[in-house]
């Protein structure tokens, strides 16, 4: 309805009136519908207005009144406004209270909805700002312009009043989801929300981790809850499957949930502020082939946080490119000892000779020069504790075995050998698409979903 009010409501039928008496301001509001209704018989609508005023008055209170009526006409509403400095008393007596503002309402007579505009209109006039303003607004222009972000404001107010019912049932059934499918926790994307969300309030008997590209912090009403941890996740894919993958991998890695676990996760796009996605999934399956346990998953000597930084990397990397060009790369990272009995430079390190501190990926200096030189042919090789060894590495490890996709070359083939070959994890960039892969094991893991194209 509120968008309906918002047609209706146009800047030539505000006008100013001039009568003293209620006859004659209701003359002077047909005066103006009858432009737009050419066909109108005005002398039989103003007997209409009248003799309902003398049985029922529409004076709402306030300063406002709501005359209305049906009359024939092709379009389904009129609307029709008048404003009186001065006022037009209501009753006899000079204490009489004085209506400003009339709203004149016409109706078609196929107009379904007829009481659901007028109840639209008295919930708008109920709000006795919004009534002053415009008793006391300078002309027409400015009766409509208020008017009209008035009516913004209660679009606005609307929706998130959908909103909400709409977000309060998805947590509900996510609540009830997670306890018929005997889930072990739920995961709940965060940056669906602008301003950020407390799940530990909806959610106080379950275990549930937040999921958010942001630093995140709790209030001060304690809406945490014993249960509820935080997984900071610097960079997601575009696509939601990626993104509950990259989750449920670094969730593993971290300790928060285990191999064998099932989630619910609640989601929605990014920034919309509304949920609008359940899914049940087994932690299991996302890895099958590539893990049994979270050792077997995370190498031994890797700092989770380092993982997490490679990948954030990478996904900038595939989703921003480097100067605005598609970008292809390869990371090697873990059981560095092994890893440097199947490598050789292809040209000069650019890591060699600086402090390990200086040179440590979990540093924030590190990105812009980790993504500089990412367009150097070769691969980066990393310490589990973050320190970058080398970069332009050419692996030599077998990579007859291995049956990739098609459309997946060279690079991708060499991150599949070195992760069979030794104990590490192996993060590619594709030059052709920005996707982004993980290798355990010689097994692929797509943290993006983007088309591939040929080459890598």
């Amino acid at each position: 309805m509120s968008r309906r009010l918002e047609k209706i409501i146009t800047r030539k039928r505000i006008i100013e009136l001039a009568s003293e008496d209620m006859r004659g301001a209701l003359a002077e509001l047909i005066g103006a519908a009858a432009g737009a209704l050419p066909d109108l018989k005005k002398d039989a609508l103003l007997a209409v207005l009248l003799q309902r005023e003398s049985t029922m008055s529409s004076h709402l209170g306030g300063g406002v009144a709501l005359p209305h009526a049906r009359v024939p006409m092709r379009r389904r509403y009129l609307l029709v406004i008048g404003r009186s400095v001065r006022g037009i008393p209501q009753g006899a007596g000079a204490r009489s209270e004085r209506t400003h503002l009339i709203f004149l309402l016409l109706a078609s007579e196929n107009a379904h909805n007829y009481l659901n505009m007028l109840a639209s209109l008295a919930r708008l006039l109920r709000d006795g700002d919004l009534v002053r303003q415009l008793a006391a607004a300078p002309g027409p222009a400015a009766i409509f312009a208020k008017l009209r972000t008035s009516l913004d404001g209660l679009l606005e107010r609307t929706a998130q009043a959908r909103q909400n019912r709409t977000n309060m049932l998805m947590i509900r059934e996510a609540e009830r989801v997670a306890r018929g499918a005997a889930c072990s926790a739920i995961l709940v994307f965060g940056d669906t929300f602008v301003g950020g969300i407390e799940p530990g309030a909806w959610f106080p008997k379950s275990k549930t981790i937040l999921v958010t590209r942001n630093h995140f912090e709790f209030g001060d009403g304690g809406a945490q809850g014993a249960a509820t941890s935080v997984l900071q996740v610097r960079a997601f894919s575009g696509q939601r499957m990626a993104q509950l993958r990259s989750a449920l991998l670094l969730a593993v890695t971290r300790g928060l949930i285990s191999i064998d676990d099932r989630l619910c996760c609640l989601g929605g796009l990014a920034g919309d502020n509304q949920f609008d996605t359940i899914v049940v999934v087994d932690t299991a399956r996302e890895f099958q082939g590539m893990a049994t346990t979270r050792s077997d998953l995370l190498p031994e000597g890797l700092n989770p946080e380092v993982l997490e930084r490679v990948i954030a990397i990478a996904l900038e990397l595939g989703i921003e490119g480097r100067e605005g060009k598609p970008v292809g790369c390869l990371f090697v990272v873990g059981d560095a000892a092994s890893v440097e009995k199947h490598i050789k430079p292809l040209v000069l390190n650019p890591f060699f000779g600086y402090k390990e501190e200086d040179r440590n990926i979990l540093s924030p200096f590190m990105d812009e020069t980790v993504k500089e030189f990412s367009s150097i042919d070769g691969a980066f090789v990393i310490r589990g504790d973050g320190v970058l060894l080398s970069a332009g590495s050419l692996i030599q490890a077998d990579e007859r075995g291995f049956n990739l996709p098609s459309g997946l070359g060279s690079r991708h083939a060499a991150a599949a050998a070195i992760s069979a070959a030794t104990n590490c994890i192996a993060v590619v960039v594709s030059s052709s698409s920005g996707q982004v892969t993980l290798f355990r094991r010689g097994v692929m893991l797509p943290l993006s979903e983007k088309p591939i194209g040929s080459g890598t």
